[in-house]
């Protein structure tokens, strides 16, 4: 019986294999036919538009999409899961706190997190202290604190409400999620097993299913972000400034919809210049934390389910802790 169903599995598999070249010669004849029609639809002003920011939010995303690969196969195939015991206290309160600031030291955006606290929680890291991590870290690295103060030269109070707003609220998502969080909202997904192969085998061979399965999410995202980019009118943005209550709910969707990355973010916010630094602040507290790239990663890495609840959750602690840091520093 098992010698059958091996051959019958091996049949399948070869008659894929060989509908493989058929499904791609019809697609490249469809494109061929019509190239006309397409060459059309992409000259128009919207479909330029469109490209231009979808290219510029994968350009942006994909060498931290990268890197957090690179350090999430890293952690799951070198860093025994002894060391995660050792260095975060025992205490999720604690551990949330201490992961949290331990953000600061990766030099990369939310599309590096992301992978990043995924390996985190298969290596038996408290899931409260890998979100915090993932939270914080695109927003309190040095990279972007550098950007935003080259950004903000005449406010350099921005780089430190960033840095503040940014850990209060990473640390409050971290012990929300610790006490109200259930174990099957949170569902990584698991990864191919390596037993017999070297550790070299083993690391290019995580890395290989985290570009597929991220990046793919990521494409999804920056489509998303360029087709609300290039649909939406920027009087929009005229109008809400002129009512500080608004600008500031304006900005923070608008980080949202715009899913830039945080290393480029400052500058974009400070280009605003008709909105106030509170308005400002939120853009760039929100931006970093859920997007639409980050809610398709997300929602690819730990769960649809897990995406739909704490992605509101987070936007809304994000306004919350950027209008509570702004009234003190600002």
């Amino acid at each position: 019986m098992r010698g059958a169903a091996e051959v019958g599995e091996a049949a399948e598999a070869g008659r894929r294999e060989s509908r493989s070249p058929l499904v791609l010669t019809m697609l490249l004849l469809l494109l061929v036919l019509l190239q006309g029609p397409i060459r059309g639809a992409l000259s128009a002003p919207v479909m330029q538009s469109w490209m231009t920011v979808f290219v510029a939010v994968l350009v942006q995303a994909l060498p931290f999409l990268v890197l957090g690969v690179l350090l999430s196969a890293a952690i799951a195939v070198f860093v025994p899961p002894s060391f995660f015991a050792r260095a975060l206290p025992s205490r999720p309160a604690l551990a949330v706190p201490v992961a949290g600031m331990a953000g600061a030291i990766l030099p990369g955006c939310e599309c590096a997190s992301v992978p990043v606290a995924g390996a985190l929680v298969r290596r038996g890291v408290t899931p409260a202290a890998a979100l915090a991590f993932l939270l914080s870290a695109p927003a309190i690295n040095p990279i972007v604190l550098t950007a935003t103060a080259v950004a903000f030269p005449r406010n350099p109070e921005m780089v430190l409400a960033r840095f503040v707003a940014s850990l209060l609220v990473a640390c409050a998502m971290g012990w929300l999620w610790h006490r109200l969080g259930r174990t099957d909202w949170l569902r990584p997904p698991e990864r191919p097993h390596h037993e017999g192969d070297t550790k070299g085998a083993a690391f290019w061979g995580s890395v290989r299913h985290d570009v597929m399965h991220a990046g793919g999410f990521l494409v999804v995202g920056a489509m998303a972000a360029a087709t609300l980019k290039a649909v939406a009118p920027a009087s929009w943005l005229r109008t809400a400034a002129d009512n500080p209550l608004v600008a500031i709910l304006a900005l923070a969707i608008l980080a949202v919809l715009l899913s830039i990355c945080s290393e480029a973010d400052a500058f974009v916010a400070a280009s605003l210049t008709q909105f106030s630094l509170t308005a400002k602040l939120a853009f760039l507290v929100v931006g970093p934390m859920i997007d639409l790239k980050l809610f398709a990663m997300q929602a690819g890495t730990f769960g649809r389910g897990f995406a739909l609840r704490f992605a509101p959750a987070t936007f809304v602690a994000a306004i919350l802790g950027a209008v509570l840091t702004a009234a003190v520093l600002l």
